[in-house]
């Protein structure tokens, strides 16, 4: 359905010295540098396949998208989503796709939703009959019939992201963009939003691309993700598979009336670990210590913490995906 190759997007920067002549020089005589804000990025998406494509602030995300999206032209390489050139058969290309932008919206501020439906109906030129149908199963799915006859400006923040998804999904698109589709959201709403994401996905085999700092969304949605820093690729595969090669922190929780625990415990003086392989926090009696397993057994941290203390409870955790993903960008950066 997706296929990336050897993307590439370089812009060019104006570098101004500082004051007023500095900014004399920049008007006549500028000095123009090159960013390269993706660096031969490739990756393929099959249909009905939900992506996570994540990264740190900066690290090109946004210019990927855009390109996908026909917004932005390459500099070099290509794409093609379902057999299309994004920038080259703009027209017919963006009845394929949904787009959205969670921090952004496409709906009309002062309409009342039903009218701005009615607006997108007549952009995308869908005929009556599905109109009417498909409106229906979006307002199965996401629960759009309370709300839908007011202005948009009137809407929850929640209420909107809902009615935005809706709005990319009028047309039945083959595609659906979603950057950041639960930011500033309540854990509730979020989920309500992950269940109609889900469901359209298995439903109507839409393929997504969900670009999130919420990464409760990846281990939701996601089976695979795709991960850039600093506009490359710096992993590609399954969760499993991320878990499986840079997930070697493991967790230690355990109830102790012991005071002091990390002074008593002295991991690192005693294993040798720095300061990024040991962690130890404290919550009342409630006790949870991270580690790097790869450099000191589990069976090894069980026994020196059982000599050590009095616990009364104890278990074995894997890291969450943020700390190893936060690992990972450690290493590439």
């Amino acid at each position: 359905m997706i296929q990336v190759e050897n993307l590439r997007k370089e812009f060019k920067k104006t570098i101004k010295d500082p004051g007023v002549l500095g900014s004399l020089k920049a008007l006549f005589h500028p000095h123009n540098e090159k960013v390269v804000a993706v660096d031969d990025i490739s990756f393929e998406v099959p249909e009905g396949e939900i992506l996570g494509f994540i990264g740190p602030n900066g690290a090109g995300k946004s210019t990927v998208i855009k390109m996908l999206t026909g917004i932005l032209t390459p500099t070099a390489g290509k794409c093609t989503i379902n057999g299309k050139n994004p920038t080259e058969d703009r027209k017919n290309y963006v009845k394929e796709i949904g787009v959205v932008f969670g921090q952004r919206t496409q709906l009309w501020w002062d309409l009342p939703l039903r009218e701005t439906y009615g607006v997108l109906k007549e952009i995308y030129e869908v005929p009556e009959d599905k109109y009417k149908k498909r409106m229906a199963f979006l307002n199965e799915v996401l629960d759009l019939e309370s709300f839908i006859t007011s202005p948009v400006r009137t809407l929850s923040l929640g209420q909107r992201m809902r009615a935005d998804i809706a709005a990319s999904l009028l047309h039945s698109p083959k595609v659906l963009f979603l950057d950041e589709p639960t930011i500033g959201l309540d854990v509730v709403v979020k989920d309500n939003i992950r269940n109609a994401i889900e469901y359209i996905n298995k439903q109507e085999k839409t393929t997504v691309i969900l670009t999130t700092h919420d990464l409760s969304d990846i281990e939701l949605l996601s089976k695979r993700i795709v991960m850039i820093d600093k506009g490359k690729n710096v992993f590609d595969g399954t969760i499993s598979d991320l878990k499986a090669r840079y997930g070697q922190m493991r967790e230690l929780h355990f109830d102790t009336e012991t005071n002091n625990v990390a002074d008593v415990l002295a991991y690192k003086e005693h294993f040798g670990f720095v300061d990024e392989d040991i962690s130890v926090e404290t919550d009342g009696t409630a006790v949870k210590v991270r580690f790097n397993s790869a450099i000191v057994p589990v069976s090894d941290m069980l026994s020196y913490t059982l000599g050590k203390i009095n616990i009364n409870d104890i278990s074995v955790r894997d890291a969450d995906i943020e700390e190893i993903i936060r690992r990972l960008y450690k290493q590439e950066g």
